[in-house]
């Protein structure tokens, strides 16, 4: 296969059968119970230096309340998958937990100029679409994926992606590198102690993420009997077997939604966005993560039972979303 062009910059190494050993001689096969708070899950699964993925984002079914001790253990240089998102990158970012950034959204203002002025952040340029393929190809165990989009474009320079001759056709193909995630962090609807998992409607690749990772943590707004998902096995979205820990963390998504439980605060919404869009998050970061030592005291104190009950009662859409 003959490579016509390529982009100029790092990547994660692709290395799909170190992957596989790696899922092989680590991962937890048996059904034994993962339960653990999200300072365990955090403190044993979440690694400085590892590159991080997570599903969703701060607004929308997000792993918000991980996000959050990840920054409260202040964890060092992480390489953030950066897909569909908008706040998180920039609170990982602020916080010096994160110096990398494979982008294919994120959310902009000073900070992201700032950051890469001042040498704190390096970022890699992709797509939406490229970083999906990219953790589908990983989850796939192969090294690549092909894909009909992003070649030609100035962010291919500055990738990880190859431009080949396609070897059926002829003609030019874009691959994409495969992504295995050291880690990912994945919020879902519900999940047993064994680490199956449900999300109900809408989703990006809670699935992939999931399969593509050498440990995940599931962090489940409820936590239900194995027996629910016997009885249904095809609402299953994630497997045990993909899964190292799973913490029980009620408003998980917050300031966000998680459809059919309940809505977001748009008051938190905008909290987040304007610290993004002044380029500031200290009173943020220091009001909503280092002023408390867990999740549930957070909720207690920061958010308070009336905003709770109140963004759970403003959720209207529950076909669909509930076992």
């Amino acid at each position: 296969m003959r490579t016509l062009e390529e982009g100029k910059t790092d990547y994660l190494k692709v290395d799909p059968d170190g992957y596989r050993a790696s899922v092989r001689d680590n991962k937890p096969h048996q059904m034994v119970s993962k339960m653990m708070t999200h300072k365990e899950a955090v403190e044993r699964f979440v690694r400085d230096g590892d590159y991080l993925a997570y599903d969703c984002n701060y607004f929308q079914r997000g792993p918000s309340s991980l996000i959050r001790e990840i920054i409260r253990q202040r964890k060092k240089n992480l390489w953030l998958c950066g897909k569909f998102t908008y706040v998180a990158c920039a609170l990982l970012v602020e916080a010096g937990c994160a110096d990398r950034i494979d982008i294919g959204f994120i959310g902009f203002g000073p900070w992201i100029a700032r950051a890469v002025r001042e040498k704190k952040c390096t970022i890699y340029e992709y797509s939406n679409a490229v970083m999906t393929l990219r953790l589908k190809a990983g989850a796939m165990g192969l090294p690549f994926m092909p894909a009909r989009s992003f070649g030609g474009t100035d962010g291919f320079q500055h990738s990880g992606c190859k431009i080949v001759e396609d070897p059926f056709t002829g003609k030019p193909v874009l691959l994409v590198p495969a992504l295995n995630p050291d880690v990912s962090i994945i919020h879902v609807h519900q999940a047993d102690e064994f680490g199956n998992a449900r999300v109900f409607g809408t989703g990006i690749a809670h699935a992939e993420c999931a399969l593509a990772s050498k440990r995940v943590i599931v962090s489940a707004e409820e936590i239900i009997a194995t027996d629910e998902f016997r009885r249904d096995p095809a609402r299953t979205s994630i497997a045990h077997f993909t899964v190292d820990a799973v913490v029980h963390a009620p408003f998980g998504a917050y300031p966000g939604t998680v459809q059919g439980y309940y809505a977001s605060d748009p008051m938190g919404v905008i909290e987040a966005m304007g610290a993004m869009f002044r380029g500031d998050f200290t009173e943020y970061l220091k009001k909503h993560v280092y002023s408390v030592q867990s999740h549930d005291e957070y909720l207690q104190k920061v958010v308070g039972t009336e905003k709770l009950a109140e963004i759970r009662r403003r959720e209207t859409i529950r076909e669909g979303y509930a076992s």
